[in-house]
């Protein structure tokens, strides 16, 4: 009796949610190779009629579990550095405790003035970039600890002030400020990512603002599609990144055009 309410129940918030399932499945292979994923996956809990504060929680579900799922396999291949990955995500938690701060600051709408700015700007230097896969001199481990958490704090507060396209600006800072391998950079990213989602989510739940059946539902797509995404990445490296990139930042361009204007 017990399994067929389940299945009913499962049944109906298919039914009823379909748009989000294959929207969160392409968002995991996005998020895995570039990052950016959200800007997918939020915009279709909003389309199936769920209120803001209960979208962002149950959109935080899935994606954690999704980007949970890539962070083990980028730890598996030996993409992740720990020990570099503990003070960057110390950095990263305390930059958005600061950038939720600042939103009472400066209003969402100067921000994402700034943003028309800033996105034309990092897609010209991802066009200019010929290869991800090129590898620039490594820093020292202390340089690199330093830079990877400053940009970790930078990219957190970000995070925590407004937050969509986080995982791509890490990647490109990594790489280009940082000088980890693109292969490092994105397993830094993800355990940041991982990291911040997780605390994210724990506030969510005790605040009941999680539609728990969807969001589990929704997770085993985004962590299929994460899995497909690791794999490409693995297989095509910087080759598929940069398409991925100028991807999430043109969506990214007009989200931010249509919420200012429209």
């Amino acid at each position: 009796m017990t399994a067929l309410i389940g299945m009913n129940l499962i049944q109906d918030i298919i039914i009823k949610y379909w748009p989000v399932f294959p929207a969160v499945f392409v968002a995991g292979i996005v998020d895995a190779i570039a990052g950016g994923g959200g800007l997918i996956t939020l915009p279709s809990y909003m389309l199936v009629g769920l209120p803001p504060h209960l979208a962002i929680g149950t959109n935080k579900m899935s994606s954690c579990m999704g980007t949970s799922m890539a962070t083990i396999r980028f730890a598996l291949e030996g993409y992740i550095n720990f020990k570099l990955a503990a003070f960057a995500v110390v950095c990263a938690l305390a930059g958005s405790y600061t950038g939720a701060n600042i939103s009472l600051i400066i209003s969402n709408q100067t921000f994402k003035i700034l943003m028309l700015f800033i996105l034309p700007i990092t897609a010209w230097f991802v066009l200019r970039s010929k290869n991800f896969d090129v590898e620039r001199e490594p820093f020292s481990y202390r340089k690199t600890c330093i830079l990877s958490s400053i940009i970790a704090f930078v990219i957190g507060a970000y995070d925590g002030f407004y937050g969509p396209g986080t995982g791509t600006f890490l990647i490109l800072l990594l790489t280009s400020v940082a000088h980890l391998t693109l292969k490092e950079a994105n397993g830094l990213t993800k355990a940041i990512n991982m990291t911040t989602n997780v605390t994210s989510l724990a506030v969510f739940l005790i605040n009941g603002t999680v539609l728990i059946p969807l969001g589990l539902l929704a997770g085993l797509c985004n962590m299929a599609g994460n899995w497909i995404g690791v794999n490409s990445f693995d297989k095509k490296g910087g080759a598929v990144v940069k398409p991925v990139m100028l991807l999430v930042l043109t969506v990214f361009m007009v989200r931010t055009i249509m919420e200012l204007f429209w």
